[in-house]
């Protein structure tokens, strides 16, 4: 198949769907299909690789409590029109579809069958309660719809309802598992606990370092270690050196061959967030790599651990229990053993390449449904001798 992978956000950036979508063209190409992402880029003059199609430049929009790199521009249509008509692909992915303004643009103009993936998880949206009755236009035009999990479905389908496919975010078990190395141990300590996260109100890590402090009365060589950056470091770091904590270790954004370390290096994983996150492949990184955890009990965080199985889940915002649960697993060597070792078989259930199967089985199945006539103009007949027999397969049940 000829396969588009849409992203409204800024390429040059890190992100969760960006990473989402990188590693869904992976296991495409690796499977023989023809595949392109088309995403706007702030570094046009670093392009990526040729399988990546810059579109617009992006601008910085709060949203969400947190900032979204999107483009905004109403001069995309001719460049889009140009792209669909000599690429001429057969499914066009659409990740966040109804972010403004690549994503209509490329849905305005698609003759192919059309795909949308929901990513985002809130108590509300101002946009879409605002917006819905114009954004209802080109929803319309989507023949298939994903969800990440039960919340981003449930958050989405309180605008716009409908059948929404359920397939998670997936996470490399190759990358992050019990083979990779850890960083040799950092002489007096005894205890690593472990932050992964952009550094923005939502993610929390205020509440964590409130509760560190007690963890610290508990184990004096126990330290924290926060991996990546954001607008907060300076005010974080700032009201650590006036309340005198000590051993929390700012390491900023870190090499990508090196993440991995991280998690295999620290004892307990956390993840503080007080809500806006639809799954948490934070989560499934840390239980690939073997970790235990602390989350908040929020429902994206909640759709992938088990409370007491993987880790523990306690609630957003609560310091107390935040700390007494990390105390728990710093003093219980077999507990965090256990725990472990259960994130690692469940995270085997989110490996990419399962995750690229089910997509490529919806799109088979989507194509199959749309042979029985044209949908927006499109015809797949070169497909249907290879497609239909598969798709009848599947789609009992």
């Amino acid at each position: 198949m000829r396969i588009a992978l849409v992203s409204p956000y800024d390429y040059a950036t890190p992100g969760g769907v960006t990473a989402h979508i990188v590693r869904l063209r992976e296991e495409f190409t690796r499977l023989g299909h023809h595949v392109r992402i088309i995403a706007p880029s702030s570094r046009p003059e670093d392009p990526p690789d040729s399988g990546v199609i810059v579109c617009g430049r992006p601008w910085a929009i709060p949203a969400n409590g947190s900032v979204a790199r999107i483009a905004i521009s109403l001069r995309l249509s001719s460049q889009v029109k140009a792209i669909l008509q000599r690429e001429a692909f057969d499914v066009v992915h659409l990740h966040e579809p109804l972010v403004p303004t690549l994503a209509i643009t490329v849905l305005r103009f698609s003759q192919s069958v059309n795909v949308g993936t929901f990513h985002a998880h809130s108590d509300r949206s101002l946009a879409y309660f605002y917006g819905k009755r114009i954004l209802k236009r080109w929803f319309r035009k989507l023949d298939g719809k994903i969800a990440v999990s039960r919340p981003a479905m449930e958050f989405v389908s309180q605008y716009f309802p409908g059948y929404y496919n359920i397939i998670p975010n997936g996470v490399n078990v190759e990358r992050f598992g019990p083979q990779v190395e850890p960083f040799p141990p950092e002489p007096g300590y005894d205890f690593t606990i472990l932050f992964v996260g952009r550094l923005e109100h939502r993610k929390g890590l205020k509440y964590l370092i409130r509760a560190f402090a007690g963890v610290k009365r508990q184990f004096p060589r126990a330290r924290l270690v926060v991996v990546g950056d954001g607008a907060l470091r300076a005010e974080y770091e700032r009201a650590i050196a006036l309340s005198g904590l000590r051993d929390v270790v700012f390491t900023g954004y870190v090499p990508d061959a090196d993440l991995p370390r991280y998690y295999r290096s620290a004892d307990v994983f956390c993840a503080p967030a007080t809500g806006g996150e639809s799954q948490g492949v934070v989560l499934l990184e840390a239980m690939a790599s073997g970790m235990p955890i602390v989350a908040s009990a929020i429902e994206g965080y909640a759709s992938v651990l088990t409370h007491g199985q993987e880790g523990f889940l306690v609630p957003p915002r609560d310091v107390e229990a935040l700390s007494l649960a990390i105390v728990h697993l710093l003093a219980d060597r077999s507990l965090r053993a256990r725990m472990g070792a259960a994130g690692h078989q469940t995270a085997q259930e989110y490996s990419w390449e399962r995750i690229a199967q089910r997509v490529l089985a919806y799109y088979e199945r989507i194509l199959g449904e749309a042979a029985s006539g044209p949908r927006h103009g499109y015809h797949p007949t070169r497909l249907l001798p290879r497609l239909i027999p598969r798709w009848l397969q599947i789609s009992p049940g």
